[in-house]
């Protein structure tokens, strides 16, 4: 890693991508930025079968660096293309992943924070956590893949009330938004996240990038053209020595022993 603003270790399969600026809340600056692309790039190893993502300290993600853009207002319009264009790189390196990834969120979770947990694929609060799109507080309009990402979890009536306002929401009400998957105490939230990553390390890594990739484009397809890559996706599936466990598995009324493959 060229810095240390992200942490990233590998345990058993697992990839944890610990965000670490706790004393911003984990605010993204230009270092993070860099550090979390390098991360997930790293995290395109065939060796890893799961990806989360986590905060240091006190929360998950507070959004950009509101200090630094006050220190550089006047260079903001020519900086912020690139820099909005280095955390997009990181929200595509995501979606692109071929393994699931799960977001861990504890405390602050706004702005590029909320983005960057819609990016994932699944995401477990702590009852502390507290969200905001936040964007409309500064008078700008989200990125991240906030608009594309948002409106197809909460519809795009709602998305539009969440942006607009930036009204402040807890843990049980983005649960029942559909934004996070499920909701723990806050001393639980490690460990819940360790058994749902240990669970999916040892399922069929290969079966669970073609889901991904299939509910990704879903929105850009009609029916026939779905149920066409619905139909290619499993039949790539079952040239796979997984496919061919899980089938052996279940009429020998055993658990499959998955490789990923």
């Amino acid at each position: 890693m060229p810095n240390q603003t992200v942490i990233y270790e590998v345990n058993q399969a697992i990839a944890t991508i610990t965000l670490n600026r706790p004393q911003q809340l984990n605010a993204m600056d230009h270092d993070m930025m860099l550090a979390m692309r390098d991360a997930l790039t790293q995290a395109q190893d065939d060796t890893i079968r799961v990806v989360i993502i986590r905060g240091a300290g006190r929360a998950f993600m507070a959004g950009g660096d509101v200090a630094t853009f006050a220190a550089r207002i006047d260079e903001l319009s020519a900086l912020l293309p690139r820099e909005i264009g280095l955390f997009h790189e990181s929200i595509a390196l995501i979606r692109a992943l071929k393994k699931p990834v799960i977001a861990s969120v504890h405390g602050a979770c706004a702005g590029g924070g909320l983005s960057l947990m819609l990016a994932c694929d699944l995401a477990i609060a702590a009852q502390s956590a507290r969200f905001t799109m936040a964007y409309a507080n500064i008078a700008t309009s989200p990125d991240g893949g906030a608009s594309f990402f948002l409106p197809r979890v909460v519809g795009a009536r709602r998305a539009m009330e969440l942006m607009l306002l930036a009204d402040k929401f807890d843990a049980d009400a983005a649960q029942r938004l559909g934004i996070v998957n499920a909701v723990v105490a806050d001393d639980a939230l490690a460990a819940q996240t360790a058994t749902l990553a240990a669970r999916l390390s040892v399922g069929p890594t290969h079966a669970y990038a073609n889901t991904k990739a299939l509910i990704g484009a879903s929105f850009e397809r009609d029916l026939g053209a779905q149920l066409h890559a619905e139909m290619l996706a499993f039949a790539d599936c079952a040239t796979g020595a997984d496919f061919k466990e899980g089938v052996k598995a279940f009429v020998e009324k055993r658990t499959p022993t998955f490789e990923g493959a």
